[in-house]
């Protein structure tokens, strides 16, 4: 693998041999592949892991910084001509580039790294035991689940208690988080898959999917809601009982309230959020003879264009 390996582990060449198992142990935590899916996590991970490879054995790292190898472990040129082994061979074989995850499962100093991360322990003979590929049989750590869980909209927003059934069958209750939000991920840590031998069990990943409701929406920690109010509501004034996602409240309607005015209520949204009432007028469901001869009436002496000043 071409390129500089402290630049792949983040720390200086005057790095101490802790500084770089520390800086290694940082990016497996992040990166490694049962960990993150994205890959260029995978990419970064299998640099710095080669990079630590090369690193951690101090005689490799004073050839590389004095320049008889390179970044992969190979003789450069000029070293090469009196330091080639019998037929041909890298004395160091394979180096930074050669190693990959392979070397790790026979690496006594990389145990108590991955011990740490996944709670496995180190084998016997020297494997480490069952993520990934760093060792064989033996002790193993679950594999993790990940998995959708819908959740109704107030649940979501008030927190509560719902269940998932397992892609293996049975159920798993989960704690909903208050304020929960579309696109969020709840980890249970050891309701994945069971271990084999001491190896502990993985995590289950939910990723949190939310129901619509019939008339709330959500601004982050604020409620949205379009409140109808009636026609003599909006000319008199009124009080009128107002759903929050705690019940209803009384909301007090201004005389003279016009559709889309918008009220809010301090405190009733999400975790301390608001919520914001928008008004919308509704007509009677039928327009009878006394209202229609009022409103004639009422236009021959008062009629007024809320339309002025959009004409072209």
């Amino acid at each position: 693998m071409a390129g500089d390996p402290y630049e792949a582990l983040g720390v200086s060449r005057g790095a101490t041999a802790d500084e770089i198992k520390k800086a290694y142990r940082r990016i497996a935590k992040t990166d490694h592949p049962d960990l993150n899916a994205d890959p260029a996590a995978a990419a970064r991970f299998s640099a710095a892991s080669a990079a630590y490879d090369l690193l951690k054995d101090p005689e490799q790292r004073k050839r590389f910084d004095a320049g008889e190898i390179d970044a992969s472990g190979q003789e450069r040129a000029t070293a090469r001509q009196w330091r080639q082994q019998p037929g041909g061979g890298n004395p160091f074989g394979g180096g930074f580039g050669g190693s990959g995850f392979g070397g790790h499962a026979q690496d006594p100093d990389l145990a108590d790294v991955f011990a740490d991360l996944f709670g496995q322990r180190q084998q016997p003979r020297g494997g480490f035991g069952g993520f990934g590929g760093f060792g064989g049989r033996g002790d193993q750590r679950g594999q993790d689940l990940r998995l959708a869980l819908r959740v109704d909209f107030l649940t979501a927003a008030k927190g509560g208690r719902t269940r998932i059934t397992l892609p293996a069958g049975g159920t798993l209750e989960v704690a909903v988080p208050q304020g929960v939000r579309e696109g969020q991920t709840i980890r249970l840590r050891g309701k994945g898959e069971p271990g084999i031998g001491r190896g502990g069990p993985g995590d289950a990943y939910l990723e949190v999917s939310i129901a619509e409701h019939p008339f709330f929406r959500r601004d982050g920690d604020d409620i949205l809601l379009t409140l109808p109010i009636s026609l003599d509501e909006a000319i008199l004034g009124a009080k009128v009982a107002a759903p929050t996602i705690d019940g209803p409240v009384n909301l007090t309607i201004p005389k003279g309230a016009t559709s889309g005015q918008k009220l809010r209520l301090r405190g009733r949204g999400v975790k301390g959020g608001d919520q914001h009432v928008e008004l919308r007028i509704a007509m009677p469901p039928k327009i009878d003879p006394e209202l229609e001869a009022f409103a004639q009436k009422w236009r021959e002496s008062h009629a007024y264009d809320p339309r002025k000043g959009m004409g072209s």
